[in-house]
């Protein structure tokens, strides 16, 4: 008895996913139509947006996901219903555009609206939902991001967005999004690169020696309190000073706004969880097998390459996660200081209050962050199940 109330009862976050699909159907617009890019627009329902039988196929879809959220618990048919949503929705907005825009007019503007964004965040949800109840192995979630990029990529290629204003603002910009993306990774990597390459041998030394670890771990948490903005401000001055009577440095580049307090903002921003990281990955090595190590007779140098930064490598990248991801993020506010980066694009949207031109600067910084952290997360578990 007390099994058939459980399979009966409804499902507590797959209770809120049907909510957030019956708000999308029935109280959101689904796109947003403008007569050109810079007037106000105006709200199309699912039922105005698409064809009678592409809205009632979408709105018997979206509600059938919505039932299968609430009432089934089986992960694998949650996640086959998250899919068949996902795959339903992604033409179906591009479609729309197609279908919203009058023939020949090439100044209108046709943007996903809230019932689009909602009903995306609920299919999504249901499959992360779904792929956490399966407990997937690194492999298998790195095979999962592929298919989802993979999927993206098609999506792109085949043409189906092309009417959407987001894409619209590509194609008016393809040139200048490539030059950003590259300045965006070389920010978030590159400052991410050399705090490895300062933040480990502060970290070992911090952990042979507890009087310094102190100092060094109180000095990169002052800089890790002070915002963003302030510090790109404060890096100004100095560096401005430096370009203008150092020939050496104006040679390589460096200037009072750029990229340059740009990558050095991200540089100190990265060092603590380095360091922290590394402090606490060497402490976590048990006593007992560095003292093992020490009576086959490695030397300190072979105990640390060869025992101990293995062990500890788990939580290293663990640091190195964190670091990573929020340098994408971080360098998203590099553009305020001439950075370059999808900031560029984010900021030019909101002095322009063009949200599709906002979109083209987020959507990527987004995506970027979060295929980061499943690789790094994969990567982490693949460490530590390759410990000892």
């Amino acid at each position: 008895m007390s099994s058939l109330r459980s399979s009966l009862s409804p499902d507590r976050l797959g209770s809120v996913i049907a909510v957030l699909i019956g708000v999308a159907l029935f109280a959101s617009p689904f796109v947003i139509y403008r007569a050109n890019r810079i007037v106000a627009g105006v709200g199309r329902m699912l039922t105005d947006a698409l064809p009678t039988p592409g809205a009632v196929g979408m709105m018997v879809v979206a509600l059938a996901v919505a039932l299968c959220a609430a009432l089934v618990r089986a992960p694998l048919i949650r996640l086959a219903a998250a899919s068949i949503g996902l795959c339903a929705i992604f033409p179906a907005v591009g479609y729309s555009a197609g279908f919203v825009t009058p023939p020949g007019n090439t100044f209108a503007r046709v943007s996903p609206a809230l019932g689009f964004w909602l009903l995306a965040l609920a299919f999504a949800l249901l499959a992360a939902d779904a792929l956490t109840r399966m407990r997937l192995g690194p492999w298998a979630r790195l095979a999962a991001l592929a298919v989802a990029a993979g999927a993206t990529a098609l999506l792109l290629v085949s043409g189906a967005w092309d009417n959407l204003s987001l894409l619209k603002e590509y194609a008016s910009r393809a040139d200048t999004f490539w030059r950003e993306a590259r300045e965006h990774l070389w920010l978030a990597f590159g400052s991410m690169i050399a705090a490895c390459l300062l933040g480990l041998p502060l970290g070992i030394l911090g952990h042979r020696v507890p009087r310094l670890r102190n100092a060094i771990l109180q000095v990169l948490n002052i800089v890790q309190t002070i915002p963003s903005i302030a510090l790109f401000g404060i890096l100004i001055a100095p560096l401005g000073y430096l370009a203008a009577h150092v020939s050496l440095a104006a040679a390589l580049g460096i200037r009072g706004i750029g990229a340059a307090p740009a990558f050095i903002a991200l540089f100190l921003y990265s060092l603590l969880p380095v360091v922290a990281n590394t402090v606490t990955g060497l402490k976590q090595v048990p006593a007992a097998v560095t003292d093992a190590a020490r009576g086959m007779g490695l030397s300190a140098r072979q105990r640390l390459w060869q025992v101990e930064l293995p062990l500890a490598l788990p939580v290293i990248l663990a640091g190195i996660r964190i670091v990573l991801v929020q340098n994408l993020g971080l360098a998203t506010v590099a553009a305020l200081i001439g950075g370059g980066g999808f900031g560029t694009f984010v900021f030019q949207g909101i002095g322009q209050t063009a949200i599709d031109l906002v979109l083209l600067g987020a959507i990527p910084t987004v995506a970027l962050s979060f295929a980061a952290a499943i690789i790094l997360d994969a990567l982490i578990d693949l460490t530590r199940r390759g410990s000892p």
